[in-house]
């Protein structure tokens, strides 16, 4: 039978005094949603080529889609907590750019090494 760690005051201090701040960007739906289905469709592959460009280089450490809601649409979390520098990357987003999408931008907290499972 397979033992459970023992979680105790101890080890969430140790635990959480190794956190770090971040940014956190949630995408919301934009008031331009009336575009053609070719040309939507192009912004998204540029939006999806943006966020790929930007986790490439280490500003995004995990981002992905909202899947069940009609307003929120995405999440990400960039390695700063400059959020001037989030906001200058958000606006960049080609979906940003087109209407398509709207953000916000909140402070963060995270453990360094936490990661999805495969």
């Amino acid at each position: 039978m397979e033992q459970k760690p023992q979680i105790t005051d101890e080890s969430i201090q140790k635990t959480t005094g190794k956190g770090k701040q971040y940014c956190l960007r949630l995408y919301k739906a934009g008031p331009r949603q009336d575009q053609p289905p070719a040309e939507a469709d192009r912004i998204q592959m540029e939006h999806l080529r943006y966020l790929f460009q930007l986790r490439s280089e280490g500003k995004v450490v995990i981002n992905g889609p909202i899947i069940d809601d009609p307003e929120l649409r995405g999440m990400a979390i960039f390695n700063t907590t400059d959020k001037q520098e989030v906001k200058r990357l958000a606006d960049g987003d080609p979906a940003v750019k087109a209407g398509r999408l709207v953000y916000e931008i909140y402070d963060w907290f995270g453990l360094p090494g936490d990661c999805l499972p495969e």
